[in-house]
C-alpha cells in the first residue's frame, strides 16, 4: 500500500505535518504545490504519483468514513472504476441543486451516467490512466477522468457512501467563480470530451 497526500499550496502547517509523516511511515508520498493550483491539479499531482494497481482517493474534510472503502473493494473486481454517490448527501441546499444540474448535463451532454460524478470516494484500476491526458485543474477533473475513462472501454460501477457534514474547510463548489471556471473548462475541453 502507499498513501499519497497532496498538499495544495496549503498556508497552515500541512506541509510540514506530511513531510514528518513520509518520514516515519515509507508507505506515506508527500506531494507539495507551492501555491493552489486546484483541485484538478492536486488529484492530478496525486495520480501522477502512484505506483501501485489500484488508486482509491477522498478528500481530506472529514466528510467520508475512509473505513467505506471496504464497500468498493469487492466491486473493483469485475470492473475498472468504482465511483461512490453520498447517501443523503450533507451539503446545503444550493450545492445540492447544482450537483443535480451539473450531473444532469454531463448525462446529456456527454452520456456519463453516473449518479454523483463530484462525489470524492472513488476506485480505479491504475492502468486506465495510462495513455489519458488529463487537462482539467479545477473542479471539472472528475467528470474529466470518468468521460475520459469511459471512452477507453472502462467499466463503471456505483456505490452509496455516507457522507458528513464538513467540519473544516470551506466549500467552495456552489461558488460562482468555481462554476464559471468550470464552465470555461468544459468549453475549452468540449472536443477532447465529446
Amino acid at each position: 500500500m502507499e498513501l499519497t497526500i497532496v498538499n495544495d499550496g496549503s498556508k497552515d502547517r500541512t506541509g510540514e505535518i506530511i513531510d514528518n509523516l513520509e518520514k516515519q511511515y515509507p508507505e506515506i508520498v508527500a506531494r507539495h504545490h507551492a501555491q493552489n493550483r486546484g483541485y484538478g491539479a492536486a488529484l492530478k499531482t496525486g495520480f501522477s504519483s502512484c505506483r501501485k494497481e489500484f488508486i482509491f482517493y477522498t478528500d481530506g474534510d472529514g466528510q467520508f468514513d475512509s473505513a467505506e472503502i471496504s464497500k468498493l473493494i469487492p466491486l473493483i473486481e469485475n470492473a475498472d472504476v468504482v465511483s461512490a454517490y453520498r447517501i443523503d448527501r450533507k451539503d446545503p441546499w444550493n450545492r445540492k441543486l447544482n450537483a443535480w444540474l451539473y450531473n444532469t448535463f454531463l448525462l446529456i451532454c456527454f452520456r456519463l451516467n453516473v449518479r454523483d460524478v463530484d462525489c470524492a470516494f472513488k476506485l480505479y484500476k491504475a492502468k486506465f490512466f495510462d495513455g489519458i491526458e488529463l487537462k482539467s485543474d479545477g473542479a471539472l477533473i472528475d467528470a474529466e477522468v470518468l468521460i475520459k475513462l469511459k471512452k477507453a472501454g472502462a467499466k463503471i460501477v456505483q456505490v452509496g457512501v455516507h457522507h458528513y457534514p464538513r467540519l473544516v474547510g470551506e466549500q467552495t463548489g456552489s461558488k460562482l467563480k468555481v462554476i464559471l471556471k468550470t464552465a470555461k473548462e468544459i468549453r475549452e475541453n468540449w472536443r477532447d470530451l465529446v
